[in-house]
């Protein structure tokens, strides 16, 4: 499930308007004018793949760095909405008068808050939390427009794998992709090959649900 991972800001050379580049011709006709700058407040190259279904090739890719930790008694949902605001609003002060996109996805079991797997371990306990049974994927979208306005969606959907046995475990952990995943999976990875059911928005799982962005950024002036 989706991820970010600390960084330099990393500044694209191309811009948002017709004629930015030969390589980049596929974006909206309309779109952003040619005054509007996109900021992406993630490293995941993940979210730039889905913002790329959009048409739309951000300015800069910026990563907010910020703390992640759980709050005391924060819940799943608050959770997500709170780092991504958090995000937007740390980016949107380092480039202003863009357009900051930013994102967090958090995977709940009830009203735990699994964390990232950065290693085998904590990939094993996601895993073994998650088989056989439902789980929540929430990822919320803050955006804040060049005006410094606000604007935020959430997405949640419902996955549901099956039941693991050790060899599945292994076989996943093999492949390698749990790696800086919540939940200890990547559902557009190997992990799909377990998934018995999901109710919501595929994106959204992945990391940037499309329906929910491609809303917030017309609110801002993009034209598909």
């Amino acid at each position: 499930v989706g991820s970010s991972h600390p960084g330099q800001p990393a500044f694209l050379p191309d811009r948002l308007h017709p004629g930015a580049g030969r390589h980049h011709r596929h974006h909206r006709a309309g779109g952003l004018s040619a005054a509007m700058r996109l900021v992406l407040a993630s490293a995941s190259p993940r979210r730039l793949d889905l913002l790329a279904r959009l048409g739309l090739v951000p300015d800069a890719v910026d990563p907010a760095d910020l703390d992640e930790a759980v709050q005391p008694g924060e819940q799943p949902r608050p959770h997500a909405e709170r780092l991504a605001r958090e995000k937007a609003a740390l980016v949107a002060s380092r480039h202003p008068g863009a357009i900051v996109l930013a994102a967090d996805t958090v995977v709940a079991a009830g009203r735990r808050i699994l964390p990232k797997a950065e290693d085998e371990a904590t990939a094993r306990t996601c895993l073994a939390l998650l088989s056989g049974r439902r789980h929540r994927v929430l990822t919320a979208v803050a955006l804040v427009d060049a005006d410094g306005r606000l604007r935020e969606r959430l997405s949640e959907s419902i996955v549901t794998f099956q039941r693991l046995q050790p060899a599945d475990v292994d076989w996943l952990i093999g492949r390698g992709d749990w790696q800086g995943k919540a939940g200890g999976y990547a559902i557009q990875g190997a992990a799909e090959a377990y998934v018995r059911s999901l109710s919501g928005s595929f994106s959204g799982v992945v990391g940037l649900p499309l329906n929910e962005t491609r809303l917030l950024l017309t609110a801002a002036g993009w034209r598909a």
